[in-house]
């Protein structure tokens, strides 16, 4: 298996893997929820803990699942069979493809909701809707944008087809074209947003609130907190980065590719709340409005500041950058199964997967408005579907690719991918991946459930 070649394709070198895997970690989670949950929890102590969980559970995980992809050549459906087999285990356990694939796919479905918000705000601000705008006038614009299933359609049908042009692309003319232009593009954002706000808003004051050392602050909820977004983060169980590697050379280094996407997460994250957090400091406004940080509280900032109708536009731009090369990952997996399952033009796959996908994120953008009595569990259908994604699908297929790689696999197959340059740090993954890591999301499993349901 070690000389197959993926049939879509493969990165041109190992630098665009890199910014195409960072892509499908930096999210609208990454813009606002790193930032805000560093500052509540100790600052640069919660940094240090989320960075020891993003060694011990993150980085071994992430490994797993490219040496999965890598070693077959497949999408993640099929990789974990063809893997499976070759270790002479049960084919059955492509059933964790199958799960992670879902997840990803049904996490797009209503992800791209929230991106059209997004796109939605970048017309806004481009246009000058929110300049000295309040907070109730802004706070009553989102309102009516939710209460609006014609707007929120127009604005989910566009984003799905702009991910859909990108997955129709394949690998080199599509994913690996929009990588060189959107990452660089979102890198050069943060840094103008980052001189804006050093210029503009209270700097001190974000950088003391994202960087004070404050143990205190560190409680047993803060370490779970630091644990659970240190799994989400890198779009870990949802097939995207095993799609991604598989793509990926054979004489890669897996081990410090992986490094440098956790390094790189992080550091966008960590400019991201340096760009945001003054601006709201400086506007008296409040760092722990979650969503509504992102659709009320900053459009309020940006309204009211000099120079904010463009830097305005420039953040939403920005997010929506980080929101499209995300779901392009999402898409990716369940476009490249479809491909080697019935044949069909990448071009077709992407449209039908689309399309059924658009339809899906039809019924979550109406639970705001006209099916909002509509309960499943007494959840709206978006929050129904974010439930089993993010608490039950996502936890469960890390929990399951941990225990693959580290127990099902053999180690001759995991020693040849990983090619890691002392017995040592082979050692060390094994440990991490068989005993830290699996303990470590059966955690965030248990805990999340809880939490939802107590």
């Amino acid at each position: 298996m070690q000389s197959k070649q993926s049939m879509h394709g493969s990165w041109a070198n190992r630098w665009i893997f890199i910014l195409a895997a960072t892509g499908s970690a930096v999210g609208l989670g990454n813009i606002w929820k790193f930032p805000y949950i560093t500052g509540e929890n100790g600052g640069g102590a919660f940094v240090l803990v989320y960075l020891v969980c993003i060694l011990l559970v993150g980085i071994p995980i992430m490994m797993g699942e490219i040496l999965v992809g890598r070693r077959a050549r497949q999408s993640p459906i099929n990789a974990v069979r063809e893997t499976a087999v070759e270790a002479g285990r049960d084919p059955r356990w492509g059933l964790i493809g199958w799960l992670g694939v879902l997840a990803g796919y049904i996490i797009f479905s209503f992800y791209s909701v929230v991106a059209g918000w997004v796109l939605h705000y970048i017309a806004g601000m481009g246009t000058g809707q929110f300049v000295d705008i309040g907070s109730d006038l802004a706070g009553k614009k989102f309102e009516s944008l939710l209460a609006s299933p014609d707007q929120m359609l127009i604005w989910h049908s566009v984003f799905v087809l702009m991910v859909v042009v990108v997955v129709a692309g394949g690998v080199n003319k599509g994913l690996e074209r929009a990588t060189k232009i959107m990452m660089p593009a979102l890198f050069l954002l943060l840094l103008v947003l980052l001189g804006y706000s050093f210029n503009s808003g209270s700097f001190a004051e974000g950088w003391s609130f994202l960087f004070s050392f404050n143990p205190d602050a560190l409680t047993w909820d803060a370490v779970l907190v630091a644990l659970g977004h240190s799994f989400f983060t890198l779009s870990l169980g949802m097939g995207a980065i095993m799609a991604y590697g598989s793509y990926m050379g054979k004489k890669d280094s897996i081990g410090a590719t992986v490094l440098t996407i956790g390094v790189l997460d992080t550091l966008v994250a960590l400019v991201a709340g340096l760009a945001i957090f003054p601006i709201v400091f400086a506007n008296q406004l409040d760092p722990g409005a979650g969503p509504g940080l992102m659709f009320i509280t900053l459009p309020v900032a940006f309204g009211q500041m000099p120079g904010g109708q463009i830097f305005g536009f420039l953040f939403f731009l920005l997010v929506g950058v980080a929101a499209w090369t995300s779901a392009i990952s999402l898409l990716e997996p369940a476009t490249a199964w479809v491909v080697e399952r019935f044949g069909l033009k990448r071009l077709h796959a992407a449209a039908l997967l689309g399309f059924i996908i658009w339809l899906m994120g039809i019924a979550s953008l109406l639970s705001f408005n006209h099916w909002a009595d509509i309960k499943i569990f007494s959840m709206g259908i978006f929050d129904f579907l974010d439930f089993i994604t993010a608490n039950i699908m996502l936890p469960l297929s890390g929990l399951l690719i941990a225990v693959y790689a580290g127990w099902v696999l053999t180690q001759k197959m995991t020693r040849d991918e990983l090619a890691l340059d002392s017995s040592v740090a082979y050692s060390a993954w094994q440990i991490t991946i068989r005993f830290i890591a699996p303990v470590a999301v059966a955690v965030i499993f248990v805990v999340n459930l809880y939490g939802k349901l107590a």
